[in-house]
């Protein structure tokens, strides 16, 4: 961010969503029913199996064209990978996850690029489309909405303790099966129902994202702790230091811009700055459409839906967490 502040801002009449509104994806006009919607991202290992890593790397890129209620149509491969220390069958590997997990989203991969490099990355550039009159923002929430959360958290914790192998097999299924699962179902709920922002809970873990969204929406938020689902598993490594550096990095950017209550223990906290792969939607709607969008969610058998806080009156992106 502090390098995007020192460039020119992009602007341009069919530029309906542009890098100035740290949005999750960007939006261009093309005529007045359909808009291009773009967005590239990609990640380090999460887990040791390479197909999974694939998957989950997938979902994650897609991940932000859901949050912006668009069906995503294309994508392109991008990869760094390590010859010479890594065999070429772990890239095949990973591409092939890839390719697998895009195909459930009706995705067609149509190329990439992969480059040399000493740390092994791979994610997705994702295009899709949507009504140009129907782009779901972070900055459209008001006064009075309820906060959704459609994914349990703790997934940096968990990845942290994957990579110093003090996760047990059954913890990671139970993570991977989290970060791999798309947030297709929960954005044509929203879509069918109709909310006021939306934004995905990924580096910047819940209480980032949440950050972002009420600053742009020029409001506060209340968050209620008991309220937020996690993997159990990820207060047990919390508790036993397994926190990302990432995790910290989003508490200290948050001094001064988040209250919470003393009640609320140390690791719990953790959580819910826990920095995410592959997170949930974070969703903003009306307090009367909240059952409808419940009822939606249901019907689509997505689980782990909870509803987390509320959008207040107050200080410019505060949040208090009770």
């Amino acid at each position: 961010m502090q390098v995007l502040h020192q460039l020119p801002v992009s602007e341009h009449k069919d530029l309906i969503v542009g890098p100035k509104s740290g949005d999750d994806a960007g939006v261009y006009r093309l005529s007045p029913d359909i808009a291009l919607v773009q967005t590239v991202d990609f990640i380090t290992p999460v887990v040791d199996d390479p197909y999974l890593y694939g998957r989950i790397a997938a979902a994650n890129s897609l991940s932000d064209i859901y949050a912006m209620g668009a069906v995503p149509l294309t994508a392109q491969n991008i990869a760094g990978f390590p010859t010479g220390k890594l065999e070429i069958s772990v890239l095949s590997e990973i591409l092939r996850g890839g390719m697998d997990k895009a195909k459930e989203a009706g995705v067609v991969i149509v190329g990439g690029h992969t480059i040399d490099d000493e740390e092994l990355k791979y994610g997705l550039s994702v295009t899709g489309t949507i009504h140009p009159d129907k782009v779901i923002t972070n900055r459209g929430a008001i006064v009075g909405d309820k906060i959704v959360l459609s994914k349990p958290l703790g997934m940096g914790i968990i990845s942290t303790a994957i990579k110093a192998n003090m996760a047990k097999e059954e913890t990671i299924e139970k993570a991977a099966g989290v970060m791999e699962r798309l947030n297709r179902e929960v954005a044509e709920a929203m879509n069918e129902v109709g909310v006021n922002a939306c934004t995905d809970v990924t580096g910047f873990g819940l209480l980032g994202h949440l950050y972002e969204m009420a600053y742009a929406s020029e409001l506060s938020a209340v968050v209620y702790a008991d309220k937020v689902d996690y993997l159990n598993e990820a207060i047990e490594l919390a508790a036993e230091g397994m926190i990302p550096a990432g995790s910290h990095a989003n508490r200290n950017f948050l001094v001064g811009k988040v209250e919470i209550s003393p009640s609320i223990s140390r690791n719990l906290e953790m959580i819910l700055y826990d920095a995410q792969t592959s997170g949930g939607l974070l969703i903003s709607v009306a307090g009367n459409k909240l059952d409808e969008l419940l009822k939606a969610l249901e019907l689509r058998t997505v689980g782990n839906i909870q509803v987390i806080g509320e959008m207040v009156r107050g200080e410019r992106g505060m949040i208090e967490v009770i």
